[in-house]
């Protein structure tokens, strides 16, 4: 099955593959962003242009309470009427007659008005004047709306469905009398038919079906031309905020609300969705035409340019398997492309340096070989030096030469243990480790007398911690040669071994000449890139540990096996390596 799927990961139907993803992607993004902001555009202007709608069908309503407002204005400032109400509240009974003479000045209201189905005129206790059939207002309405209606002193106040009449609207004006200082001297009782305020048919005049909802100020569902939506989400609707998109169902509507300045009541517009939306469904077929269309064609294309591209490589890869068995000779012309052209140009620069290496190579496996074997010739058997040592030392002790017989001691333990055989294991213990510096610093101290002095600080507890065999060595061999040596006057090294954690720190100090911060940089640079010379070409140093605390703690590096330098320009310089407890990578 791999086998089969690799046929077909060739570089031609990458590309191809890769045209098509890109285009597909430019083509989605484009159509969406396109029918995105076309569908937003054309809901933005259905918005505004239903606002507008609800500020006419708002004015529209406005201009009839207007009307009916003025009317029962000029009712209620009526002299005929001040004098009567004047006269109740003087404690002075309106005579039959009287009353009577109100018909003609209170039918002003149901003359010129639409809709009022009654006004009735009450005297400041609530008795009724007209009509003339007795009765009292605290029987019409609640008396929370007699006290409304009495604290907005003579304004015309609109409360919506009648308690006793659901087909009817009640109003309430205060008449205030203009001789008592506007005092209240009775009420005006408005009951208009409902039936009137009711906006019918498409406002807009395009037939696209909305929901004309009117509400009053307490909530009540005043008019409504769609029987399926309940008085509580009537109101849910009206306290949402203005210009949302709200379900209802499974249906989605534009809700565009207007609130009355006269009678504080809601008008809500509810236009679908889908009637606003409805032309983006031409946009989204031309949108996916188009793409399609455009697929294709940049299909053919980009095959086109895919086999233009590839097939001068796979004519040059043709002529390289050719050649990969066989000798190396360079390849024909196979293109005029200036890219083919160059990878042909330095495919033959390959192969000229390909067969010159080959030669080169040749010639030096043949000078290693010499020099392996002059070197094999010039080996010394390790046993004939620790022979010759051991005879010396024995000479000296019979010479009464004990100092001398101690540093030959110390140089023959020293080579014992730096020469690993192949029954030597690569990894010591801490005291076999510590033991060998110190072995190193006698004979050094011997070289240098009184210009070195020395010291070694590790608790026994960590003696049986491992590393690998001749890691600190270097690091006091530097301390030495380029520490101590390095000043005029005398120097001092030192090796501490101490705990943090669960693992072991050792610090190899000395206080020489120290390096200043260009060469420190250098060192650290070239700590990081591993590209650091040997101490004097010896093959040890700071690199050499570096290398050997990333290969034998290859999973601990960056973790708890690490090396960290400081240095002072003529204060010396510190080293200190951490080696975990537990040990490393044992090859």
């Amino acid at each position: 099955m791999r086998s089969k799927l690799s046929r077909f990961n060739t570089l031609r139907n990458q590309m191809l593959l890769g045209f098509l993803a890109v285009m597909l992607i430019i083509l989605t993004f484009v159509g969406g962003i396109t029918f995105h902001s076309v569908s937003t555009l054309l809901k933005n202007n259905a918005e505004k242009h239903i606002q507008q709608t609800a500020i006419q069908a708002n004015g529209r309503l406005e201009v009839i309470l207007e009307q009916i407002n003025s009317l029962t204005t000029l009712v209620s400032t009526n002299g005929y009427v001040q004098q009567l109400l004047l006269q109740e509240m003087d404690g002075s009974h309106s005579t039959f007659a009287e009353r009577q003479a109100l018909q003609p000045i209170i039918n002003l209201v149901q003359i010129y008005t639409d809709g009022i189905k009654s006004v009735e005129l009450y005297n400041n206790s609530g008795a009724r004047l007209y009509p003339l059939d007795g009765g009292s207002l605290g029987d019409k309405v609640p008396k929370d709306w007699i006290g409304q209606a009495a604290m907005e002193e003579g304004s015309l106040v609109w409360f919506g469905i009648d308690p006793s009449d659901s087909s009817s609207l009640l109003a309430i004006r205060r008449v205030s009398l203009i001789d008592r200082y506007f005092t209240s001297g009775g009420y005006l009782l408005i009951r208009a038919d409902r039936s009137k305020f009711a906006l019918k048919g498409s406002l807009s005049g395009e037939g696209t079906g909305e929901t004309v909802l009117l509400l009053a100020a307490d909530g009540q569902l005043i008019t409504s031309n769609d029987d399926t939506i309940s008085q509580k989400t009537a109101v849910t609707l009206a306290e949402a905020s203005n210009d949302q998109v709200a379900s209802i169902g499974n249906r989605s509507f534009i809700v565009v609300k207007q609130r009355s300045s006269v009678t504080g009541w809601t008008l809500l517009i509810l236009t679908p969705v889908s009637a606003v939306t409805k032309g983006t469904s031409i946009l989204r077929t031309t949108i996916v035409v188009s793409a399609c269309i455009g697929t294709v064609l940049f299909t053919l294309l980009s095959f086109f340019l895919s086999t233009i591209i590839t097939r001068p490589v796979f004519k040059l890869i043709k002529t390289m398997r050719g050649t990969r068995l066989g000798i190396l000779k360079p390849i024909e012309h196979v293109s005029s492309t200036i890219e083919i052209q160059e990878l042909n140009y330095s495919y033959n620069k390959m192969v000229d340096n390909i067969n010159e290496l080959i030669q080169l190579v040749y010639e030096k496996e043949l000078s290693r070989s010499h020099t392996e074997l002059k070197a094999l010739q010039a080996q010394i058997n390790p046993h004939f030096l620790f022979n010759t040592l051991d005879a010396l030392y024995w000479s000296l002790l019979d010479k009464d030469e004990d100092k001398l017989a101690e540093y030959v001691v110390a140089m023959s333990d020293l080579f014992r243990y730096t020469i690993t055989g192949p029954n030597k294991s690569e990894w010591v213990k801490l005291r076999e480790e510590l033991e060998h510096v110190e072995r190193y610093l006698l004979i050094m101290k011997m070289r240098l007398e009184d210009h070195l002095d020395w010291e070694i600080n590790a608790p026994p507890e960590y003696g049986d911690v491992e590393l690998p065999r001749l890691l600190l060595q270097p690091l006091v061999e530097n301390a030495v040669l380029h520490g101590v040596e390095s000043k005029i006057e005398p120097g001092r090294v030192s090796l501490t071994v101490t705990s943090e954690g669960d693992r072991i720190a050792i610090t190899v100090e000395d206080d020489g000449a120290g390096m200043d911060e260009e060469k420190m940089r250098k060192l650290v640079e070239g700590l990081e890139s591993g590209k650091v010379p040997s101490s004097k070409k010896s093959g040890l140093g700071i690199a050499n540990v570096q290398r050997r605390l990333q290969l034998f703690f290859a999973d601990e590096v960056n973790k708890t096996a690490e090396i960290a330098i400081e240095s002072r320009k003529g204060h010396g310089t510190r080293i200190k390596i951490h080696i975990p407890i537990h040990g490393g990578n044992k090859l």
